[in-house]
């Protein structure tokens, strides 16, 4: 294998042997003037995957490494992904999960020219489609931001103002390995949103407003870990995102506290404190603390998990043998 590869394109596996040959086939079929390599993770996965990948290295073996886990690595991925960009050899590392696919030729050669041209950017990233592999929603593409290249101002927010689906981000292998994600990190089940947040720290990350890969969502992968009405997950990212206040220096203190404030919205409805009254007195005092709700939301998280229920049944009572008796007298 060559000593000048310019891209190693790092794909994590787990159990995908529906999809892996086509995301290594999509990779496979990129048109460069550079000389690229594949670095593919496998997670102990339970199905034929590993099979998949070891034909696929017989085939390719000048163009694919495997990293063939023997076993589960964990943290939803993060710690297998991370083994590909220890093992990378090129200049950039183009990251991947083992479902996703690339629907253009050219998205590495579009993305190194980018990097090239633009030494100051940390990162590029280009624009994506989702697709439910259940067909449970319609495709639709990540971004509708059209801006030439995002900061962190644009990551930081009550929502994800900008999503960079893991399958079109691009980024600099040596300043990875100088500037790796933050121990704090290690407890996160999203390995993307504060590598992405960290990189922006460094420099700009730039945009190319093409529709080059697929993100897909299917049962078995990542993105349906992400259990909004799970409490496990929902505290997770109250942690996460307490840490990334704590890494930026609380310069976005008041943005990340709403962000943080939306997790404890959820727990009043998750499934392990859904119909609870003392925990969900403290979420709601939570987000109302720090997400500053307007007047008609304040209004209804105070009546519906503040107020005891036996309280508003007396009041109800109240209130409603007040109304008889002020309409009596007026007869």
């Amino acid at each position: 294998m060559s000593d000048m590869i310019k891209v190693s394109v790092c794909v994590v596996t787990y159990n995908h042997e529906k999809f892996v040959a086509k995301t290594l086939d999509s990779i496979l079929m990129q048109q460069t003037t550079f000389p690229f390599e594949i670095v593919v993770g496998d997670d102990n996965s339970k199905d034929n995957t590993a099979a998949i990948l070891k034909e696929y290295q017989q085939r390719y073996p000048d163009k694919i490494r495997l990293l063939l886990h023997p076993k589960n690595m964990g943290l939803n991925g993060k710690f297998n992904a991370l083994s590909t960009f220890a093992a990378a050899k090129g200049e950039y590392i183009a990251q991947f999960d083992g479902d996703d696919y690339l629907t253009s030729p050219h998205k590495l050669q579009k993305q190194v020219e980018m990097l090239d041209a633009n030494p100051h950017y940390s990162a590029c990233y280009h624009n994506a489609r989702v697709i439910f592999d259940d067909n449970a929603a319609p495709p639709y593409l990540v971004n509708s931001l059209d801006k030439p290249e995002i900061t962190v101002d644009d990551l930081i927010g009550e929502d994800e103002l900008c999503f960079i689906a893991t399958s079109s981000l691009m980024f600099r292998r040596e300043d990875f390995a100088k500037h790796p994600d933050p121990e704090w990190t290690n407890l996160s089940t999203s390995g993307d949103i504060p590598r992405n947040i960290m990189l922006a720290t460094r420099g700009p990350i730039g945009y190319i407003n093409e529709e080059m890969s697929v993100y897909r969502k299917n049962r078995g992968g990542a993105s349906f870990a992400d259990n909004h009405y799970g409490a496990d997950f929902l505290f997770n990212r109250i942690q996460m995102y307490s840490n990334i206040n704590k890494e930026l220096g609380y310069k976005y203190d008041e943005r990340i506290k709403k962000n943080i404030s939306v997790y404890y919205y959820k727990l009043l409805f998750s499934r392990e404190y859904g119909h609870t009254y003392w925990p969900r007195l403290k979420f709601a005092l939570k987000y109302l603390s720090l997400g500053d709700p307007a007047p008609e939301r304040r209004k209804e998280v105070i009546r519906d998990f503040i107020i005891p229920g036996f309280a508003m049944k007396i009041y109800s009572f109240l209130a409603l043998n007040l109304y008889n008796l002020k309409s009596k007298a007026k007869a």
